[in-house]
């Protein structure tokens, strides 16, 4: 949960703020025919192409139509033949040569050259190898929704060169099925793929063969005919179809160089996703210049080295120079870099940036799952960071760290921050929490109780000012007491830190650490000391009697409720009924997660009808993940 101070401040920064920005930098990926944000302030603004994804910088582009406008999942035309582009789309061929399978020989290519001209003749040279049949493997590099297969020979043999035996199989590419498939080529420790056959002919006549492929994503196409028993066959094409968005598509950018460790705001997007058709949205964010760990085989049984022969550190383009038997893997810099990210809520338009306070490089990803018919379409990405950072870091724990599921609990958030000389410092401090706070007691710095004040108080957290923070100030810690309620296991209670004089830099986010060395928190996560209690943790009525006569008093019932423990959303409702348990009417429904909600009720039916006076069952249904949940109390109705 983010604060709606936060929200309101980058919404000033969209739209216009007069105050003097300094060291405030906005970043966009695409839309580059959209106008720079207009901003009364000065600001830097930098413009980044969806072209400019270079695999050289950590850059990725997979199976994508890239405008400067948008980047979508490529769309297949089933009227243009794939084969020929096949290397172009991050594709090979392979043949088989004994039992080996290998790059595909020089006369293959004329199966593919879009020449009818050119031929590959079937007169048995290829058994010279050491085969008794001629095998070509398509593969695509990544699942595509594949149509159909022809292939013929040339005109004038179309009654005497056809192919009298072959098969064709395909290979959706999920590794899990490796090795389940009926029909496996290849050489056992070396190179071995296996097929699902999906035409398997012996006795063909036809010369001209179009084939339909099955309706699923396929990433490997196996084409194998044997020798004909009378005379030599050729195949002077083989055209292969598809149709519909490409399954799955991915971009990463390059490594975004922000010029020295920043604080990271919120990242905002725009696009649209079809029905059937997804976008998940994730960063990371690092310190240097490469996010990950390389690693080279010695040779010395297993061991392995993150040093070239010359003892240097390995980098991406030494890696890649690497022999084969050399590269011994790539693993996460766990150091240096932050994780991805989990995956944005793609209709929120935004989501706070990734990153264990200031950082320097930033990278940004977007996988695409499509439908054959439906796709989605990402926009741009924007997002700003401001120079120097109120703090070089700032780490908090949260105590305790379980409680009772929905019971108003006092909490006590430590905060250490790390200031540098050029360092902003920061006077205020804002902590999230999962419904609003009780009340919010005590500030102390370095043990010593200080003056506060309440700035914010609501549903989604609360923020204090506190004395300044500067660099004399570095490492003193300062506590934070405050009462509140938590509803789910692993509750964050998140943070920030900013200068209220430059409202319009970037608040920086507090990093879970031990901030406190008198605690063994070390993070800023609640859990319930409670589980399995049920989804609905308490329900009541207010009041319980209530008479809707229209005098403006008690003439409705307030409906509370608490919700625990829920992973997102579900659907709630609550029905009235009589007492021998025939149900009367639903008086109200919703969809809530975890937290405490309120619902009004006016004493009416549906139709708008008042219910007779009498004693009622109120009943409460969730249905969770998990089954349905229900609670009930009695209300009465009187005029």
């Amino acid at each position: 949960m983010y604060s709606s101070l936060v929200i309101y401040f980058f919404a000033l920064f969209l739209l216009g703020y007069s105050a003097p920005v300094v060291g405030l930098t906005v970043y966009r990926i695409g839309g580059e025919n959209l106008h720079r944000p207009e901003l009364d302030a000065p600001y830097e603004f930098v413009q980044l192409s969806w072209a400019d994804a270079d695999p050289a910088r950590h850059g990725r582009t997979e199976r994508l139509e890239l405008d400067p406008d948008f980047i979508r999942p490529q769309q297949l035309d089933p009227s243009v033949n794939l084969a020929p582009s096949i290397k172009e789309r991050g594709g090979q061929v392979l043949t088989k040569i004994w039992s080996r399978l290998a790059p595909h020989q020089e006369d293959d290519f004329y199966v593919f050259d879009q020449d009818p001209n050119t031929i590959y003749l079937g007169d048995g040279h290829f058994a010279a190898h050491g085969t008794p049949e001629k095998s070509l493997i398509f593969d695509f590099g990544a699942p595509l929704p594949l149509e159909r297969i022809r292939f013929n020979p040339r005109k004038q043999y179309l009654t005497n060169r056809f192919v009298e035996s072959f098969m064709i199989g395909v290979n959706d590419g999920d590794p899990v099925k490796d090795g389940t498939r009926e029909f496996r080529i290849g050489r056992s420790g070396q190179l071995e793929l296996d097929f699902d056959i999906v035409y398997d002919v012996v006795e063909n006549t036809k010369a001209d063969i179009h084939l339909d492929l099955p309706a699923m994503p396929i990433r490997r196409l196996l084409f194998q005919a044997q020798e004909n028993t009378r005379g030599i066959w050729e195949i002077a094409e083989i055209e292969i179809y598809g149709r519909g968005f490409a399954p799955f598509a991915s971009y990463v950018t390059n490594l975004i160089d922000l010029g020295s460790p920043a604080s990271l705001g919120q990242l905002q997007w725009s696009g649209y996703q079809d029905k059937g058709g997804r976008i998940d949205l994730s960063m990371r964010s690092g310190l240097d210049d490469d996010p990950n760990t390389y690693w080279r085989n010695t040779f010395r049984g297993s061991e392995r080295t993150r040093f070239d022969q010359s003892g240097q550190p390995l980098q991406l383009d030494s890696y890649n120079s690497l022999e084969l038997g050399e590269q011994d893997g790539v693993t996460h810099d766990t150091e240096n870099w932050a994780f991805w990210g989990p995956a944005y809520d793609f209709a929120a338009g935004r989501g706070a940036m990734v990153g264990n306070g200031p950082r320097r490089y930033v990278q940004v990803r977007a996988d695409f799952t499509s439908t054959q018919q439906a796709s989605s379409r990402l926009d741009y990405v924007q997002f700003a960071v401001s120079i120097p950072p109120v703090a070089s870091r700032a780490v908090a724990e949260i105590v305790p760290n379980a409680v009772p599921p929905g019971r108003v609990t006092p909490f006590t958030y430590k905060l250490k921050p790390i200031l540098k000389n050029d360092d902003l410092g920061f006077d205020r401090i804002s902590i999230d929490t999962p419904s609003r706070p009780v009340q919010v007691d005590q500030v102390r710095i370095s043990g010593q109780p200080v003056d506060f004040e309440l700035n914010r108080i609501d549903s989604e957290g609360f923020v204090v000012g506190i004395p300044r923070i500067h660099i004399q100030r570095t490492e003193e810690l300062i506590e934070v007491d405050f009462r509140a309620e938590v509803f789910t296991f692993g509750t964050v209670f998140s943070g920030r830190i900013f200068d209220s004089q430059r409202p319009h830099e970037v608040p920086q986010s507090i990093t879970p650490g031990d901030a406190d060395g008198l605690e063994d928190s070390n993070r800023l996560s609640v859990d319930l000391t409670r589980l399995g209690v049920g989804t609905i943790g308490t329900l009541s009525l207010n009041p319980p009697v209530f008479s809707p006569n229209g005098d403006g008093i008690n003439d409705g019932v307030q409906i509370e409720y608490d919700l625990l423990n829920l992973v997102g959303p579900v659907w709630v409702c609550a029905g009235l009924y009589d007492l021998t348990g025939q149900l009367l009417g639903v008086i109200y429904e919703d969809r809530a997660a975890s937290g405490r909600f309120a619902a009004q009720w006016d004493g009416r039916d549906e139709g708008g009808r008042l219910f007779p006076p009498g004693l009622y069952i109120l009943r409460l249904t969730v249905d969770a993940d998990s089954g349905q949940d229900t609670r009930q109390s009695v209300l009465a109705l009187a005029y």
